[in-house]
């Protein structure tokens, strides 16, 4: 008995070699619309839908293959005595392959200036419906959604046949990626919409399988969104260097999550997910030198983030420690002769910076939380002490409040002139985070203004910021005791700000 199968293809990459490969073991080719002409036209001997069907396309090709004699023809059991019954009365002919890819629905809606029109266009209906069809039916029949796939077919074949473990395997590629395409389209429409669904469908593509997660006996995974979203890491090339981990990733993200505060010239040193140090300069040399300086011991084996080109002499000076990763815009090529000496040294190249940020999701036990980017920094500096800021501790307290921001509660961060001196991250009372962050700082910390991620629930900060001769806070504001810290800084000549917004991050 001959066997048939049905393609029809929006990518018609390798299509054709396919085809032909599918002729030469006795497959006869039925196709639709522009893939059939597309064979036809490289020497395939295919058949049109409307023959099998003997019906026209119609409504603008938004109905050909929606039909009896193409769904029966899938679903159909073999050796099922109705199913050959239905399919014998109805002169319904049986297809055992299935090829087909699905209109570029995540491209159409990236493309500048599309029109609705053309992203609704760009639903297709037909193709996830044979997919699905074929994929139910994987005993009898096979299903290829996957370029990669093609070859897979045809080695089989020649083999002998396609085994079943791969038609059921084929048949779960394809619940994934019809899951994935509806997915696609109800987020588009949601967040056109701004809707909160009921019901929430995300969709990630496998990146890469980790070696390990958090720890050697957890088993990871990295899958990514196909987004724009802002210095993502999967936008970003990797010039050189091992493999990233669990914890490299998470870390990487976490530096390009504070670079992204900063237009001008910023370097970021992370380590376990902690800026250690951050600093801006004139130079991509200046900005890493200072923060180097900010905190020359944990940066030993830290991640790095610039916002520019490395050049040589920023890479001697990186290259004379031991980094994990280094992160930047671009690097000359003396730069790179020099980093590349270092064989595990992870080298990248960032995409481009953009405003572009999808919603930011956390697991939980038993689901996910999701939120907006943490996008505002302050509503105003309102001036509550005597004392009040200058232009220059405003600059600062604003550089603060960027870094403040990414460190995880509760927060402290000591700068002066575009430099952190001191970080108190993640203690469970403010004060030990002051304490902390102070530490660090010591003398530095003489004129040097601090920011705090929330408000002081007590004036004991506020007391040992004035002890270390802080000269200006910023903080949310918002605590029933707020005029304790407002008395403590009046007292010892300390200005004090609050910026009525709150930077959590748990």
């Amino acid at each position: 008995m001959t066997k048939r199968a049905l393609i029809s293809v929006s990518d018609k990459s390798n299509i054709v070699e396919f085809a032909k490969g599918l002729e030469k073991f006795g497959f006869e080719i039925i196709s639709t619309g522009g893939t059939y002409t597309h064979l036809k036209n490289n020497g395939v001997n295919c058949i049109s839908i409307e023959d099998v069907t003997n019906f026209p396309e119609i409504l603008e090709g938004r109905v050909k293959t929606l039909h009896p004699k193409i769904h029966g023809g899938l679903l159909s059991k073999r050796g099922n005595e109705l199913h050959s019954k239905h399919v014998k009365e109805n002169n319904i002919e049986y297809i055992d392959l299935v090829c087909v890819n699905l209109y570029p629905f995540e491209e159409t809606i990236k493309k500048e200036g599309v029109s609705e029109e053309e992203i609704i266009e760009n639903i297709d209906i037909g193709g996830p419906s044979m997919l699905r069809s074929a994929a139910k039916n994987f005993n009898d029949v096979t299903v290829v959604t996957d370029i990669k796939d093609y070859d897979l077919i045809l080695e089989e074949l020649n083999n002998g046949g396609i085994t079943l473990s791969t038609r059921r395997s084929l048949a779960i590629k394809v619940f994934n990626t019809t899951a994935s395409y509806d997915a696609a389209i109800a987020n588009y429409f949601n967040k056109v919409d701004n809707l909160v669904p009921e019901k929430l469908t995300l969709s990630y593509k496998l990146e890469e399988t980790l070696r390990y997660g958090e720890n050697p006996h957890q088993k990871a995974y990295h899958y990514t969104q196909d987004n724009n979203e802002s210095y993502a890491l999967q936008n970003a090339v990797q010039l050189h260097g091992k493999a990233m981990s669990y914890n490299n990733i998470q870390d990487a993200s976490a530096a390009l999550d504070i670079l992204s505060e900063f237009n001008e010239t910023a370097c970021v040193a992370v380590k376990h997910m902690n800026p250690c140090g951050v600093a801006i300069g004139e130079t991509v040399f200046e900005a890493y030198s200072r923060a180097y300086e900010a905190d020359p011991v944990s940066i030993f084996g830290g991640i790095v983030a610039v916002n520019g080109r490395v050049d040589k002499q920023t890479a001697e000076k990186m290259h004379s420690i031991f980094l994990e990763i280094i992160l930047a815009d671009d690097y000359d090529e003396e730069a790179l002769e020099i980093l590349t000496k270092k064989k595990n040294l992870r080298i990248y190249k960032l995409g481009n910076k953009n405003n572009n940020h999808e919603k930011q999701i956390k697991s939980v036990r038993g689901g996910i939380l999701v939120q907006d980017f943490n996008n505002k920094l302050a509503d105003e500096f309102e001036n509550v002490t005597e004392k009040k800021i200058t232009p220059e501790q405003k600059r600062d307290l604003e550089f603060g409040l960027k870094v403040v921001k990414h460190v995880k509660s509760n927060a402290i961060v000591v700068v002066k002139d575009g430099q952190t001196l001191g970080i108190g991250a993640g203690q469970m009372n403010r004060v030990g985070s002051c304490k902390i962050a102070l530490e660090q700082a010591g003398k530095k910390a003489k004129g040097a203004v601090l920011a705090s991620d929330a408000f002081f629930p007590m004036r004991d900060s506020a007391d040992l910021a004035a002890d270390y001769n802080i000269a200006a806070i910023v903080q949310p504001g918002g605590s029933i005791r707020d005029q304790e810290s407002i008395d403590a800084c009046n007292e010892k000549g300390v200005a004090m700000v609050f910026s009525k917004i709150r930077h959590f991050k748990h």
